[in-house]
């Protein structure tokens, strides 16, 4: 890509540059523009922010300005944790120290970053060029020697495949492999290739494959390894393993045992600037206190012989230490004083989304002879952007200044005559970076949740009230009961191992108790029967009523919906690409459409649906959500609002957090047709919501909703379009798609760079919570703690507090009202607490990239599906994510409990 606003850079003159080491005060905004500046006469040079999201910010946004900007990332793997760094991670950590210590880099990096433990292996990367001389058998030994594991097929980063006289090298810092066909020992060709089908189709002039692995036990690696097995005999298996050479998974934790104390910076002579430096070294204090901690966490897991909390040599060093011999400029946002110099940078004096105010500010501006760049994200939105500040009489006069990239922090620098605007400053949006179920019957230690007072069924007697569990000796031999209440006093006494009798009540009225022995528990069970019967008629007689109906032609695409596309700031995966045409087909087609999309949890079904809500209302219709919970209700209203906030579409959410007068207005809305686009939950099957054109239902978890539930807004329009999304199907909806009534699109692809999650499960470790909650603060992530007991959950939060005192702790339950809610959601998205504890309302659909470690307390009264569902709610981005899934270490697991949580553990 071109940097567009390269150009620019020369209005920046050389007599009013900062001089260096010293003090300039630099605005959040101005940054990119700053270091490209620099970049132009100081290099190699090294920014540092405080945080990883900071410096992936400053990567993107200069590449506007100049060719070659690196982000030097953090390892997602944090101290004491024996599980390797992803290996573009080290990849790319090699590519930007290879490029500071060649001289000509411009490199960003957090200060958690830069301030990690530097290894001494060399970062120098394999370079082959066609036309290049070079033995088969050398080639393979120094790509096994950079870390890349030899396969017979090549499909992710770090592998390399030998056949004959073709080499397959999939570069651990590339996007694609490259295939190299040797000619005896001559490279005669080099080709990208594609790793799903094989298949290659670019020629290319050169490969480059840096180290797939940061840490390798060369040489002195080994002997610093033989040195240990005598000084440090505690860990002698593993000094062993590396003495001898042997690279395995975990390698990396072990490096601060086995490297000098260097940072990247040391024996570099390169310009720094340290962006918001008070706040940088209070990160860096956090960062050394939160491994010294952590270590004083898991101290008494390393063993007798180990070191002592504190006595380990640190993954993280002292910040001013690092920087000593580097040529230091400073960098506040802000002035402290009148005597700070600094580059002046404003807003754009509009409101965000307002194109008539947004086109009079850019009419003031360039009357004043500014330059006016336009950044927005996708070619058919700058296209749009372009036209409606054109019908509000600004005209961007060169073409060039609309660009199809965007930037995350836009600016008005008056002395440069320029403002560069992005999404934030036009459309008031910030850039996106990449991107309870049913009850089971009480069985096992399921009835310990039991309080007395609560309404039970049993299968024989009926609905009867729980009045403890008591001990009664009967035929000399005593034992445990579930002594249940019913009318006329009559009580019954059920052993705890005939527990599979009893469930608890779920409806959602106060019960009669049934009378034992009388008739009317089987008359109201015989009632059930024929009204289940009546519902599955009518399910089989809508299904074949709907099968022959001509539904609604969705119109084809249009720039709009081509735009809509564009503004998924991810890259659609390849099973994602083809269920997006299943949709549309089915909804340009003359017939109804039922379709499920089926895929994990993650893996990018909502996007599929609100492409296809977009659709229905370009087509004239209205759409309409169908989601599980409140909460989920209000996040998916906050998407779909910012998503569809460029177009004239309205979008409304109906739940039980809007007051009266609120819920009618939305249904008011529905009914005359002003409202497009409804998210609810099932408020939305109330008698009183009516749609004047509803074309589309979409419903979120539909194992949550009931047959009844779902047929019901159905039947509100025979030919409305149904589509379904799932991560945990129902045997129903599974055997309707199989027998051919509902179609089905299946997502197996996960997200490029998606994780596995890693799964623990075993008794409650308050040790093993404390190391967990730290070790995501340490890498500036958030937790989730499942508590799922209302009544105790500020104790949880309590004990909590006592093992991780410094961290930051919210509350979210479903008793909460909505502004509560609302608010702890935001605030904790938003980045103000570090830990959530929350019942499982958090189960369903949350979509929140930083949280990436889950605590569920009392993982054993959990279903299946309710585990599966709050698994999926970490790992949603490239961090490894981690799940903590505990049962208590005094109580025996049913076979049932330990079942489910074995197959969550494997799965």
């Amino acid at each position: 890509m071109a940097q567009p606003l390269a150009g620019f850079l020369g209005r920046w003159t050389a007599d009013r540059l900062p001089d260096t080491p010293g003090r300039w005060v630099v605005p959040a905004s101005a940054r990119a523009l700053t270091v490209a500046r620099l970049a132009l006469v100081r290099r190699p040079l090294l920014a540092i922010t405080v945080t990883e999201r900071e410096a992936e910010d400053l990567a993107d946004d200069l590449r506007l300005f100049i060719e070659d900007p690196m982000l030097l990332p953090a390892w997602e793997t944090l101290p004491f944790e024996h599980v390797s760094p992803n290996v573009a991670t080290m990849a790319h950590r090699a590519e930007a120290i290879d490029g500071l210590r060649a001289g000509g880099g411009v490199v960003v990096g957090s200060v958690r970053a830069v301030t990690q433990r530097s290894s001494p292996t060399p970062v120098a990367p394999l370079v082959l060029r066609r036309g290049a001389t070079v033995e088969l058998v050398d080639l393979a030994d120094t790509l096994a020697g950079l870390g890349y594991h030899r396969t017979d097929r090549v499909e992710a980063r770090g592998e390399f495949a030998v056949r004959g006289g073709i080499v397959d090298v999939f570069g651990a810092q590339d996007d694609l492999p490259v295939r190299i066909d040797m000619w005896g020992d001559e490279v005669d060709e080099l080709r990208r290739f594609s790793p799903s089908d094989q298949r290659s189709f670019e020629a290319t002039d050169i490969l480059v494959a840096y180290p797939a692995r940061e840490f390798r036990p060369d040489d002195a690696v080994q002997q610093a390894a033989r040195g240990l097995l005598r000084s440090e005999p505690w860990a002698a298996a593993t000094w062993d393993r590396i003495a001898e050479g042997v690279t395995f998974q975990g390698i990396e934790s072990w490096m601060p045992w086995l490297a000098p104390e260097a940072s990247i910076l040391d024996d570099l002579s390169s310009d720094v600037v340290l962006f918001d430096p008070h706040r940088a070294r209070s990160r860096n204090a956090e960062l050394i206190e939160e491994e010294r901690s952590l270590a004083e966490a898991l101290a008494t897991t390393w063993g007798d012989d180990a070191p002592a909390a504190g006595h380990h040599p640190p993954l993280y060093l002292d910040l001013d230490r690092a920087l000593s011999g580097a040529t230091v400029l400073e960098a506040p946002a802000a002035a402290s004083g009148p005597g700070d110099l600094g580059i002046e940078v404003r807003g754009l004096d509009a409101n965000p989304g307002d194109p008539e105010s947004i086109a009079a500010a850019l009419r003031r501006l360039s009357s004043r002879g500014f330059d006016v760049v336009i950044a927005m994200d996708g070619a058919a939105a700058a296209e749009r952007v372009g036209r409606i500040l054109g019908e509000h009489d600004f005209f961007v006069s060169d073409p060039g200044h609309l660009l199809a990239t965007g930037v995350h922090h836009g600016f008005v620098a008056p002395e440069l005559k320029l403002a560069v605007l992005g999404e934030r400053e036009i459309a008031g949006r910030r850039r996106a970076h990449r991107r309870v179920g049913r009850r089971q019957a009480i069985t096992g230690d399921a009835y310990r949740d039991l309080e007395p007072g609560d309404h039970v069924v049993h299968h024989h007697h009926g609905i009867g009230r729980f009045e403890g569990l008591v001990q009664r000796s009967m035929a000399g031999v005593e034992r445990d009961y579930l002594m249940i209440a019913y009318q006329k006093g009559d009580k019954l006494y059920v052993p705890t191992d005939q527990l599979a009798a009893v469930r608890k009540y779920t409806g959602g009225e106060k019960p009669r108790l049934s009378r034992m022995g009388g008739t009317d528990w089987s008359e109201t069970r015989g009632k059930v029967r024929k009204a289940v019967a009546i519902v599955a008629e009518e399910v089989v007689k809508l299904h074949r009523e709907r099968a022959a109906i001509t539904g609604h032609r969705a119109e084809p695409d249009d720039p709009w919906q081509r735009e809509f596309e564009e503004s998924f700031p991810f890259e659609e995966t390849p099973d994602q690409l083809t269920a997006i045409a299943d949709v549309k087909t089915d909804m340009e087609s003359p017939l109804v459409m039922d379709r499920l999309i089926f895929g994990d949890v993650g893996f990018g079904k909502t996007e599929v649906a609100m492409r296809a809500m977009f659709k229905a209302v370009r087509s004239g219709k209205q759409a309409a959500l169908l989601v599980p919970t409140t909460l989920l209700a209000q996040q998916h209203h906050a998407t779909l609002e910012d998503r569809f906030s460029p177009y004239p579409v309205r979008v409304e959410a109906l739940s039980r957090f809007l007051t009266t007068a609120q819920q009618k207005a939305v249904v008011r809305g529905l009914g005359d047709g002003s409202v497009d686009l409804v998210v609810g939950t099932h408020r939305l099957l109330s008698e009183d919501v009516e749609f004047k054109d509803l074309g589309l239902l979409v419903i979120d978890e539909e194992q949550r909703f009931g047959v009844a539930a779902k047929d019901r807004l159905k039947r509100l329009r025979a030919s409305v379009d149904v589509l379904t999304l799932t991560a945990t199907p129902i045997p129903r909806t599974l055997e309707m798609a199989l027998t051919g009534i509902r179609e089905v699109s299946h997502i197996r692809t996960p997200p490029e760079d998606r994780h596995p999650i890693l799964t623990y499960v075993g008794s409650h470790d308050p040790q093993a919570v404390s190391a967990a909650i730290r070790r995501e603060m340490l890498r500036e992530g958030q937790v989730f703690y499942v508590h799922n007991r209302i009544q105790s959950i500020d104790l949880a939060v309590a004990r909590l507090r006592d093992l991780v005192p410094d961290a930051r702790y919210a509350i979210a339950h479903g008793r909460m009202s909505e502004g509560q809610l609302e608010q702890v959601m935001f605030d904790f998205w938003n980045g103000d607490y570090d830990v959530l504890v929350a019942t499982t309302i958090i189960e369903s659909g949350l979509d929140l990239p930083q949280v990436n470690t889950l605590v569920v307390e009392r993982a054993d009264l959990l279903g299946l599906a309710q585990l599966y569902q709050l698994r999926g709610r970490v790992g949603r981005s490239s961090q490894r994510a981690y799940a903590y899934l505990f049962h208590p270490e005094e109580e025996r697991l049913s076979e049932e409990a330990y079942r489910r949580l074995e197959a969550i553990g494997e799965f």
